[in-house]
């Protein structure tokens, strides 16, 4: 499978762990799920921000999607923790 590129964009206290808002990365990722999993194989500090477990929301081109959404080349994944309300 060929490498696709995704612009990954991380908000509020994601993106306050891995010190940026963005970036781009090469993935042979057919999923989100696996996606993640290989940002959480880089360790520390996204090991402890995207861990399975941990409630992060995620979306793939501005839609809420989970782990098995398919990972189309040049999408835009974010990744965010969930909103509270008060």
């Amino acid at each position: 499978m060929a490498a696709k590129t995704i612009d990954v964009r991380y908000f509020a206290s994601i993106r306050e762990a891995v010190g940026q808002g963005q970036e781009l990365v090469q993935t042979e990722a057919a999923t989100l799920g696996a996606l993640r999993a290989e940002l959480i194989a880089r360790g520390a500090p996204w090991a402890g921000c995207l861990a399975e477990g941990r409630a992060v929301r995620m979306a793939v081109n501005q839609v809420m999607a989970t782990g098995d959404a398919a990972l189309p080349d040049r999408a835009e994944v974010a990744f965010f923790p969930p909103v509270t309300g008060g």
